[in-house]
């Protein structure tokens, strides 16, 4: 299994930060380097500036929404990117949420599902450096690009639903989960789009599963940090969905918390379920907290 580091200075911090973050995850060893685009930088273009900054690491955005950008727009971009990064690109891409798409950018949310097929039937081939020609409902687009340096990358999709699994499988090359837990991930999604790329005749996704990491003495103290900064994602309907499931009441339930063995032996208990992939999210709350977090990911790297 391999371990990444979920940025957290490209919401909170300048383009340096980002850079000096991305800088120290490779410098620790990570596989991976992964940047959420939410309301402040823009992950695509940040991470061009980090590849040219940061040699090795693998760089992901973990996600990029797909409404507001045309398939053929993300492609190029992609493009762009890989072929600034020397080829590090993981495009991973999400719906959103249908409040952000709709109350906040005024769109229509309509038939996601349908929306990340004819989504991804026009991104996956363009992403390849392949011509498409493809008639959807959602989406209708005949062309090509050709973007020098532009080498092909991956494409991994925020799907938790079973519906979102399955296209997935069939379209793309893996999940990248958020607020999953241990269970859901063992009994829903890696059975799920294994299965589904089985039937599909596709390789084996890739399943990265992302989740809050503290190492602390003060469990009570971590757990309701964790229910304060990520109290959004217990009333998300697709997390939410996701929490019920694994019987969790809300984000503070799937946070990883405890001593250092405790951390590293319930992270590392994943790859056993099929997970190939973990984005560390860490959120303490001391510098001895997060001197902590970090040493006890260090021995997992």
């Amino acid at each position: 299994m391999r371990i990444g580091y979920f940025g957290g200075a490209i919401q909170s911090g300048t383009i340096d930060d980002v850079v000096a973050e991305a800088k120290q995850v490779e410098a620790d060893g990570y596989a991976s380097y992964w940047a959420p685009q939410i309301f402040s930088h823009d992950a695509l273009t940040v991470l061009a500036i980090v590849g040219r900054e940061v040699p090795r690491i693998e760089l992901g955005t973990s996600v990029v929404p797909t409404y507001p950008r045309h398939p053929m727009m993300l492609a190029q971009q992609g493009l762009s990117v890989n072929a600034a990064t020397g080829g590090r690109l993981c495009l991973g891409i999400g719906l959103s949420h249908q409040v952000v798409i709709e109350s906040m950018m005024g769109m229509s949310f309509d038939k996601p599902v349908r929306h990340l097929r004819d989504y991804l039937s026009i991104l996956g081939p363009l992403s390849r450096g392949e011509a498409v020609g493809f008639d959807g409902e959602a989406y209708r687009t005949h062309a090509a690009v050709a973007v020098p340096g532009g080498t092909p990358f991956p494409i991994v999709v925020a799907a938790l639903g079973p519906q979102m699994l399955k296209a997935t499988a069939e379209l793309a090359d893996g999940t990248l989960t958020w607020c999953t837990g241990p269970r859901t991930l063992a009994d829903h999604t890696v059975p799920t789009i294994t299965a589904a790329a089985e039937a599909a005749g596709r390789p084996a996704p890739r399943v990265i599963a992302a989740l809050p990491v503290c190492v602390t003495t003060d469990i009570a103290a971590a757990h309701e940090r964790a229910a304060n900064v990520f109290a959004i994602y217990g009333q998300l309907p697709s997390y939410r969905a996701m929490l019920d499931r694994e019987g969790a009441a809300g984000p503070a339930d799937i946070a990883i918390v405890g001593t250092a063995d405790e951390v590293v032996e319930r992270i590392g208990s994943l790859a056993s379920i099929g997970v190939t992939d973990f984005a560390a999210v860490s959120f303490p709350g001391t510098p001895d907290e997060a001197g902590a977090t970090r040493e006890a990911l260090l021995q997992l790297l």
